[in-house]
């Protein structure tokens, strides 16, 4: 029954529960390491600060019995009272000495759980780090990027938090109550209980305005979310909303957005504000009862100056853990919540690791074959029934079709980002799923239609795939993609540094750069994703220069809707449904009068 009692902060609200909580904390406990020897320590320290933290007060109750005699035996001799070294000095140089170890115990402690954590913290981040390395991106197709980053942060946060906090003060509280009460009891019974029925129903209000205050702050926070989902949208959206008159609308949404939020804080500050004077007024209730019962029995002679004091003392010591238990078991149940999701994380099946004897393929020719390919992104719904076709070195291949046809799916399990379900693809004869990951990617370079640059320099970004390049060989790079006149026109050149979604240049000039890497790269076999799909006819007929000299003797897939851009291709592969329904080059196609003739006519009407 302190007055500093414990507030409910909304950080610490969190409704999810452990669906193991016992098997999720031996996992942690195993997966701790040497870090096992700081908890360890941690425990160790607990106890002795425990143990000198319940002697203080009875100690400082022999203390006070004797400066209060020495003061009755001084008055009754009219002479002026002093503390000599014998006489309760000593006895006061313990105590302090008793508090002082106290203290830095209590430091030492905290200091090695803050370390505890981080540490822990550190080792789970790197291992989430090196997973998300190795799971497939069937996992990512399943999952939304907040989800997975809110593992990766705001997870391993939480429970860095709680246990710098939450478990010391939970090994601190189970001491210092246990021990309190029983020399509170030691004491005297009758006040012992007194304390008990007030601390029981200290501890019901605090259950009671605590569920109360949890459903505000909840709604709370779903309307913040709801303010920062509206602004995120107007600043997204500004210039379609402006294309739309709709300015009004957009305003009113914030409006609503953010009444909505004042209202749901004004009664979640009211009942976070009402819960501390409300549990204070039942300590102060407590404390008066236990007061006027001791200062009867003090009176009485039942109890001793020291031992009244010494009382109130564990009365506090006992009081503060008891009245934060609740929170604390809250929080460290999130906590668990936390771990659990984050080993769910580190459970997720991986990509099928790389052979022992990987089968190598080094200055790779091109020659790509397909046989008798069955894939599905699940077992029980295949989009690929039978695809087999032969891809000389060199040649060029087209891929279209509508929207959904199986075009990309078709490349990615070329570059082995999905396994098949069946049959096998081959580079140069040698089956890919016998190949290293790593010895199978170099020899392709990709371009996709969605371009994706790093927070770095423009030259950094064009090496990415090639660190060691030199100035020399970037800059060749760019000339041959049609890069290098507009990097020049930026203020830094080369060395202009890009944001992380480089707003600081357009998307043709973006994907211009994404082009440069991959011709850094110099890869055997290319992949070209609607490579064009950002620039002007003009920059489109500079890059298609650039790409002929560079798809020479070199293998080539182009996804392309507009098939002006392929029509010079060697074969022309036709995809609906997961399914290719024509082969061919254009002049075969367009003869044949088939799908491939109707897209095309559909496209030059």
């Amino acid at each position: 029954m302190a007055d500093n009692e414990t507030t409910v902060y909304e950080d610490d609200m969190d409704f999810s529960v452990p669906s193991n909580a016992w098997k999720t904390v031996v996992r942690l406990w195993h997966s701790m390491g040497r870090q096992r020897i700081r908890l360890v320590i941690v425990a160790v320290s607990v106890v002795f600060y425990t143990i000198l933290s319940v002697a203080a007060p009875v100690y400082s109750a022999g203390i006070v019995d004797l400066l209060w005699k020495k003061i009755q035996e001084a008055w009754q001799r009219g002479a002026a009272f002093s503390v000599t070294w014998e006489s309760g000095g000593r006895q006061i140089a313990i105590l302090l000495a008793i508090y002082t170890v106290t203290g830095i115990l209590y430091t030492f402690q905290s200091f090695l759980m803050a370390s505890f954590a981080e540490r822990l913290s550190l080792q789970l981040r790197t291992k989430i780090s090196k997973k998300l390395n190795r799971l497939p991106l069937s996992y990512f197709d399943g999952h939304r990027t907040g989800e997975i980053l809110s593992r990766a942060t705001n997870d391993l946060d939480k429970m860095s938090e709680v246990l710098q906090t939450g478990l010391l003060k939970l090994f601190t509280a189970v001491g210092m109550v246990a021990g309190s009460l029983v020399m509170m009891f030691q004491f005297h019974i009758g006040l012992t209980l007194v304390f008990l029925v007030f601390t029981m129903l200290s501890l019901f209000s605090t259950k009671l305005f605590a569920a109360r205050t949890l459903r505000y702050a909840a709604r709370r926070q779903q309307a913040v979310s709801r303010v920062t989902g509206q602004v995120e949208e107007a600043y997204s959206g500004r210039t379609v909303i402006r294309a739309f008159n709709r300015e009004e609308k957009s305003m009113q949404d914030m409006r609503d957005a953010v009444e909505e939020l004042a209202e749901t804080s004004r009664k979640a500050d009211f009942m976070m504000n009402a819960v501390n004077p409300a549990i204070r007024l039942m300590n102060r209730l407590g404390q008066a009862a236990i007061a006027v019962f001791a200062g009867k029995l003090l009176l009485d002679g039942v109890l001793t100056v020291g031992t009244f004091q010494a009382f109130f003392q564990y009365v506090y010591q006992a009081s503060e853990p008891l009245t934060e238990a609740a929170y604390m078991i809250n929080s460290l149940q999130s906590s668990i919540a936390s771990v659990e999701r984050i080993f769910e994380l580190l459970d997720e099946k991986e990509i099928r690791k790389d052979p022992l004897s990987p089968a190598e393929v080094r200055a790779a020719k091109g020659g790509v074959e397909f046989e008798h390919v069955r894939f599905g992104y699940t077992p029980d719904r295949i989009l690929m029934e039978d695809i087999s076709f032969s891809v000389q070195p060199g040649q060029k291949i087209a891929v279209v079709g509508s929207t959904g046809a199986g075009k990309t799916t078709l490349i990615n399990l070329l570059m082995r980002f999905y396994e098949v379900n069946g049959g096998c693809i081959r580079l140069d004869g040698e089956d890919i799923s016998k190949m290293t990951y790593e010895g199978l990617r170099s020899n392709f370079g990709m371009v996709l239609q969605d371009t994706w640059l790093f927070e770095g320099t423009i030259a950094e970004n064009i090496a990415y795939g090639r660190p060691e390049a030199s100035r020399e060989e970037i800059t060749r790079a760019a000339k041959a993609a049609r890069a290098d006149f507009f990097i020049r026109t930026l203020p830094g050149g080369y060395d202009t540094v890009l944001s992380s979604d480089a707003e600081n240049i357009s998307a043709g000039q973006r994907q211009l750069l994404t082009i440069a890497r991959v011709m850094l790269c110099n890869p055997a076999v290319l992949i070209l994703d609607e490579a064009t799909s950002s620039v002007d006819t003009r920059t489109e007929m500079e890059i298609g220069r650039a790409m002929n000299a560079l798809m020479k003797r070199r293998t080539s897939f182009v996804i392309a809707h507009r098939l002006s851009t392929i029509v010079d291709a060697d074969m022309i592969l036709v995809m609906k449904d997961g399914t290719i329904i024509e082969k061919g080059n254009h002049e075969q196609l367009l003869r044949a009068g088939g799908a491939y003739a109707d897209l095309y006519n559909s496209q030059f009407a």
